[in-house]
């Protein structure tokens, strides 16, 4: 019998490749011979590294780079498939929200220039491609301290000069007249994919400052100054096209960035992670698959890597299943999506704190059950 593991992690108690681990012990209960192929997942935000570095065999690479803040640094890891060719990055190592202090939160002053630093030092390691994932960012700025860190000439109003060591951010975004891209950067060789699975546009209604500023400590005037400051970046730059793209807003307009100045492609995430998983192959002459993630309900179908797996799964015709964290509105729905049946490794008696630190016992445990109905 053979069983390929898919999970995504369960947020809070096991990452992805822990999820397999206990889910591989449950199914050894049951049938200690079966063929199991773990196969750990990510949906392009959180966990996306660790779970292609576990998928493929690869390794992990960590770097100091500037962090959110221009005078700030951080230790930053990112991964290096098992083809040696690939290198996946999460913008959020290095220009994450969480990396500052509540009181710190204030996107006129954060910079994605580390994330550039990260994408260079893939460069460095003879890459081909990278997959870069723009979740949980602190950051307004469109991507240009991004740019600056890659060596792509940035010009600003009146000739100013541009200091490779002091990184562009939110503020400087009105000065900024053109970005040029195939001028030779390193960079601009790589075929480079954007983990990404909103769809708000850079600017206007629903754009980068009017939806995600708040939560990164923009005030209302704030916000506004910063819709219109990336309204003005794409005209005076050109690529007003590039601005309307679904996913253009994503990561306080990196997605813009991304697109407009680096030539990179914005994809599902979770299909990102199929591909580069291999995952289709790997699913032929399968018995089964077993999928799952931290809490199961409506907001699943929207680009989360389960129903993913699932989609693919009722495609190539493989019973698929699903062990979960909890179940909530909406769970049902994933039924027509091509998971057969689901179950929480909650029996509706254990509180979510019992849950989570009990949680590789449970998924074992819930694994076993499941496999035996």
């Amino acid at each position: 019998m053979k069983i390929l593991l898919a999970p995504d992690k369960f947020k809070g108690s096991l990452s992805a490749q822990e999820v397999c681990e206990a889910m591989s012990k449950g199914i050894r209960s049951i049938h200690p011979t079966a063929d199991i192929d773990t196969c750990p997942m990510a949906d392009g935000g959180e966990g996306t590294v660790a779970a292609l570095v576990a998928a493929t065999g690869g390794r992990f690479e960590t770097r100091r780079v500037t962090g959110p803040l221009a005078d700030m640094k951080v230790d930053a890891t990112f991964g290096i498939l098992g083809d040696g060719r690939t290198a996946v990055i999460e913008m959020a190592a290095a220009s994450g929200l969480a990396l500052l202090k509540p009181e710190d939160r204030n996107p006129l002053n954060t910079t994605t220039f580390g994330t550039g630093e990260l994408l260079m030092a893939a460069v460095q390691l003879g890459v081909r491609e990278i997959i870069l994932g723009i979740g949980g960012s602190a950051t307004v700025d469109a991507g240009i301290g991004c740019a600056q860190a890659c060596g792509l000439p940035v010009l600003l109003e009146g000739g100013e000069p541009l200091s490779p060591t002091e990184p562009l951010c939110a503020r400087d975004l009105p000065k900024v007249l053109m970005i040029k891209h195939g001028r030779g950067s390193a960079i601009e060789r790589l075929r480079i994919r954007v983990a990404c699975d909103v769809v708000n546009p850079l600017f206007g209604p629903t754009g980068a400052a009017l939806v995600y500023g708040p939560q990164k400590g923009a005030t209302p005037e704030q916000v506004h100054w910063l819709d219109k400051a990336l309204r003005g970046l794409a005209e005076r730059t050109g690529k007003l096209a590039e601005a309307q793209v679904p996913g253009a807003g994503a990561a306080g307009g990196l997605g813009f960035g991304m697109l407009a100045y680096f030539g990179a492609t914005l994809q599902s995430g979770a299909d990102i992670l199929i591909d580069a998983t291999r995952l289709r192959d790997r699913l032929r002459g399968a018995d089964l698959c077993i999928t799952g993630e931290g809490r199961l309900d409506a907001g699943s179908l929207h680009g989360k890597a389960p129903i993913a797996v699932a989609r693919l799964c009722k495609q190539l015709g493989v019973r698929c299943l699903a062990v979960v964290g909890s179940i909530g509105p909406g769970a049902e729905m994933a039924r027509d999506e091509g998971i057969k049946d689901y179950s929480s490794i909650s029996d509706g008696n254990l509180s979510i704190e019992e849950c989570v630190r009990r949680a590789d016992e449970l998924v074992s445990k819930t694994t076993a059950r499941i496999l035996m109905n």
